[in-house]
């Protein structure tokens, strides 16, 4: 699967006030500046458009209604085909002048489109992010987009130099360390929201995690990869449940954001923290690898449910692109 990892950089033209968590925020904005980029109807409902299937915007931002499963997958719907990684920092208010960096991932053949993306993101920039300050919300300008360490765009050229190929996401091979992992720490960077059996969970047994981190990688890899990947998934389900938390300091966070579309507050909160499994991990380290990669749970498109993760065994080998704890 193509996935392409971008860096803005941008800087404040105006006083801004954002909200502590930004990944709402941002993800809004951006829908509102690529609809108005490239909707040829300039229609207020996708619902019954005709173009609704070919539409750039309805496949990034209505991707369900848009995009159908193919009749042999497993996921109920086809997932977005980016994440927004906001700004991390809890700071709500800034000076005009001030910097700021964000980051957006696309899956697939998506990566395509990035000058869209990018045009959006400049005439979000001329709207504007966050509350109104006199009657005006913060503009800012984007300075640069990055593609790993690569400069692609600068406002001074105004064009978009990709000077090496998007990467190729892979599930990686079980790890083969001697002896094998047994025991891994997980960060929940963002707020992580996950159902089981219908409802919000506020712990997290690892089979849970295991079937939130496979639903994840089966719909990705189906939607913008080669296919499922071949997976044993009744059994690693199966054989999660033999993983023991040790240690936990994971706790509910309640976020919230204003719904256009509704009319109102919706609360998107979900767990965060940190949070120690223990037992035969080797077989679950690619699935931790990707994810970490991707985000899992819901909200993902607002930068929900970041994880990072590494190994706590003495002499162990590290979880796949992470170190081991000191």
């Amino acid at each position: 699967m193509l996935y392409g990892q971008y860096r803005f950089h941008c800087r404040l033209d105006r006083d801004a006030a954002l909200p502590a968590y930004k990944g709402s925020t941002f993800r809004g904005a951006f829908g509102i500046a690529l609809k108005q980029v490239v909707c040829a109807l300039k229609r207020r409902s996708c619902d019954d458009c005709l173009l609704r299937g070919q539409c750039l915007y309805t496949r990034v931002f209505e991707t369900p209604l848009a995009l159908a499963p193919e009749k042999e997958s497993r996921m109920a719907q086809v997932p977005h085909p980016f994440v927004i990684q906001p700004p991390a920092t809890e700071q709500t208010d800034f000076p005009a002048g001030a910097d700021f960096d964000f980051e957006l991932l696309l899956f697939g053949e998506f990566n395509q489109h990035l000058p869209y993306f990018i045009y959006a993101f400049n005439r979000m920039g001329h709207t504007g992010l966050g509350k109104k300050l006199n009657g005006r919300r913060a503009a800012f300008t984007l300075e640069t987009v990055h593609l790993n360490d690569a400069e692609i765009y600068s406002k001074t050229t105004r064009s978009i130099r990709v000077k090496k190929s998007v990467p190729v996401l892979h599930l990686p091979d079980p790890a083969t360390a001697d002896p094998p992992t047994t025991r891994v720490r997980i960060t929940l960077e963002t707020p992580l929201r996950l159902k089981y059996r219908n409802r919000f969970k506020a712990d997290l047994p690892f089979h849970v995690l295991v079937r939130a981190m496979l639903r994840r990688i089966s719909s990705l890899m189906a939607a913008y990869g080669n296919g499922e990947p071949a997976l044993d998934y009744t059994g690693l389900v199966a054989r999660a449940e033999n993983i023991k938390i040790t240690d936990s300091t994971l706790k509910w966070v309640d976020l919230s954001r204003y719904s256009n579309r509704q009319n109102s507050k919706l609360f998107i909160g979900g767990l965060a923290g940190i949070i120690t499994y223990q037992g035969d991990m080797t077989d679950y380290l690619p699935l931790i690898e990707f994810c970490s990669k991707t985000h899992i749970g819901k909200q993902t498109a607002f930068g929900l449910g970041k994880i990072s993760a590494e190994s706590v065994d003495p002499g162990a080998a590290a979880v796949p692109g992470h170190v081991n704890a000191a």
